[in-house]
Order: structure tokens, then sequence, then C-alpha cells
């Protein structure tokens, strides 16, 4: 048995970075940047302007009220160069070229138009104000996104903006999740006695797509050895990760663990010091990453935020693996005893957590309304009301 700690260190120690491919610039969020990008343009590629108004030459403007002709309209889109001349104004908008000679661009607020003049009513006015200058976000040549970035939306649109079409990036690990069970029925089965429907793989299935891995491959097996060992060897020949929930714990029939000896699996570590989720197993080949998951739910979904979503994103190049982490203070009494460290759903606002009611291993209504974990070691059994816990944020 470990720790939460080794466990967690032993995860990463054996988790490689996965190979790069080549993606659409718009479907990048989400991903690695696996080279720097250098920009092929400058951005601006030309003089803008940030304001609706109009293009002045600042040094025109000698006092308030100086009253300058306007000589022309610059709107976004135009191809036209433009020159604007002393003692004259052109009316301009936002994102239009602003046209050669002028220096500065006055926010129409500041103005009032009479018949074909346009009266400023600033002083003085700054050279270059409401101006984007030519590359004055990135210069053409320049790193505009360094390797190992995590792309989100936001870098999608400036990647576009440069005109980017396609990115190098580390890809997303392939999943198999296997569920095992005979107690389990699908959604579409009558209930009958003995019986439980299996919520377990469309739980982890919706966790994954949140980590933007939006295909895994699902496969069942009956509580037997053989059946076990034949979809464990399937899914490992054709995915990075093998997820299994169930039969991983000591009963008679609980197979997964022969199973990954059977297949040549090296176990990594067999259970954590933990509650809920101690008979976790972790286990690797050569090519694939086994997570053998509690069958109980609650203490599935712990075992994967806390263990499996680190390993996924190491293997997609993240380079903060874990779930955030914060000090909060805690809203309640909470003790327990025994050896083991403990994870509670709870619920975290802007100042403080609460765990939640049912923390049992097998309960996943508090996990239906949970934003946060806590976590609290063995060393801090016994906590009061107001007292600092450390926090991890669910990814949402």
């Amino acid at each position: 048995m470990v720790t939460v700690n080794e466990a967690k260190e032993k995860i990463i120690a054996n988790t490689p970075l996965l190979p790069t491919e080549k993606r659409n610039t718009e479907a990048s969020a989400g991903y690695v940047l696996a080279e720097d990008i250098l920009s092929p343009m400058p951005l601006p590629s030309f003089r803008q302007s940030s304001m609706d108004g109009y293009a002045i030459i600042h040094s025109d403007v000698t006092d308030k009220g100086i009253s300058l002709k306007i000589a022309d309209e610059a709107k976004a889109g135009l191809t036209t160069a433009q020159t604007l001349t002393a003692g004259t104004a052109i009316r301009i908008f936002t994102g239009a070229p602003v046209p050669e000679g002028a220096t500065a661009v006055i926010m129409q607020e500041n103005t009032v138009v009479e018949n074909d003049q346009v009266v400023i009513n600033e002083y003085p006015v700054a050279e270059g104000k409401n101006v984007r200058n030519i590359g004055q976000q990135v210069k053409k040549g320049a790193i505009a996104l360094a390797k190992d970035t995590f792309l989100t939306p936001g870098s999608v649109g400036f990647l576009l903006g440069m005109n980017v079409p396609e990115v190098e990036v580390y890809r997303k690990p392939r999943i198999g999740l296997l569920v095992t069970g005979d107690e389990l029925l699908k959604q579409d089965e009558p209930l009958s006695h003995g019986k439980i429907y299996e919520s377990n793989s469309a739980m982890l299935v919706s966790a994954l797509g949140q980590e933007g891995i939006l295909r895994v491959e699902v496969k069942y097996a009956k509580d037997d050895l053989e059946s076990t060992m034949a979809a464990l060897q399937e899914l490992a020949e054709k995915n990075d990760v093998v997820l299994a929930t169930g039969g991983v714990s000591v009963g008679d029939y609980d197979f997964v663990g022969k199973a990954l000896s059977g297949i040549q699996a090296e176990t990594v570590f067999y259970k954590v010091r933990q509650k809920p989720g101690k008979p976790l197993l972790f286990a690797k080949t050569s090519k694939t990453l086994f997570f053998a998951l509690p069958g109980n739910p609650a203490s599935s979904l712990v075992c994967y935020y806390e263990y499996v979503l680190p390993a996924i994103r190491k293997l997609s190049g993240r380079s903060e693996f874990f779930l955030r982490a914060l000090q909060m203070p805690v809203t309640v009494d909470y003790s327990f005893d025994g050896e083991r460290d403990e994870f509670l759903k709870a619920y975290a606002n802007q100042a403080s957590v609460t765990p939640l009611a049912g923390q049992e291993s097998f309960a996943l209504r508090s996990f239906a309304v949970a934003n946060a974990i806590i976590y609290l070691p063995v060393k801090q059994q016994n906590v009061r009301k107001g007292d600092l816990v450390e926090v991890h944020l669910l990814p949402f």
C-alpha cells in the first residue's frame, strides 16, 4: 500500500509524453503546442484606429475648440490608401486604416460636428493617441506563442488572426474503458432483484469529455478471468490508457488484478492509503497505462480526478497535472478515525468550503452537486469550523 503522495509521484514518473500531430488551428483549443509559432506577419499589419472618431494631426490642435474641415471618411475594410493634410480631419471608424500623415484619433464623444467642420473639445492631444501601430501585438518573425503553451479559445483567435491555419500539438491519449460486474444492467433493461443500473462508464466518459477526449472505447466483461483478460488485452492493443471500473478488490469475483498480470502488465502499485478509493491499481506495459478503479461510483470518480486526470494531462503535454489546489476555511467541524487520508465531496464558494452530506463510497448524490474535493491527511483528522483545509477544485 502506498500513500496518496507516493501514488501521485509514481503515476507521473511512469507517464510518458505522447507523440505530436498536426491539427487545424480552429480545432486546437485544449491541446498543447509542440512548437514555437513564429508570426508570419506583423499584427496589426497596418495602422488601425481603436476608436470611432476623427483622424487628425495632433499638432493641429493648439487649444480646445479648434475646428478642422472634414475631408473624407475611413471605414473598416477600406483598401484605398488615404492621406491627411494639415488643418483637416478624416471621419474614421474602429479598425479602419489610419490615413498617412495622421498622428492621432480623437474619439467622437470629444467632438462636435458643425456642417463640414469638426470641433475638437480635447487638448492637449498626445501623438499616437487611439492608434494601433504596426506590429503592436507581435512583430513579423517574433515568437507569437511559445512551445508548451496550452491553447485556449483566445489562442485560436490570435493564431487565425495571423493566418496560421494549422499547428503542431501533442496528441491526446486514446482511452479504453472496461466495465465489469454481473450485477450491472444497461439503461434499457428492466430492473430485477439484485441488479443495479450501470452508470460508471457514462460518468467517466463525461469526465473525459471535459478534458477534450471525446472518443472512448467502452467494453463490458463478465465476472470471470478469461473474459476480463480478453477485454483488457483487446483494449490495450488500441489505446494509450485503459481504465477498468470494478473487479479490483479482494472478492472471489474480482479478476482485474489477476487479468492484468495475465497480459504481462507490470503493477506499479496496488492500494492507496485513502478513503474512499483504497483498492486503486496502477499498472503499465511498454505501450499502455492501466488504472483499475473501484466499482463504487464515488470512489471511482475520486480516483479519476486525483490520479487518472493528472496522467492524461501529462500524456497530452500539460505542465500543470493536478486539480487546482488552494487553502480554504471549512464551514463545519469534521473528524475521522483510522490511518487513511480522506477525500470529501464538497461545495466551495469564494470564501469557504463545505463538506456535503453523503460521503459514502457508493453515494453519488453529493458528487452530483459538488464542485470541489477536500483532502484531509491523517495528521488533520480533527478540523474545526474556520480551520484551513486543502481544497481541490473540480474542472468545469
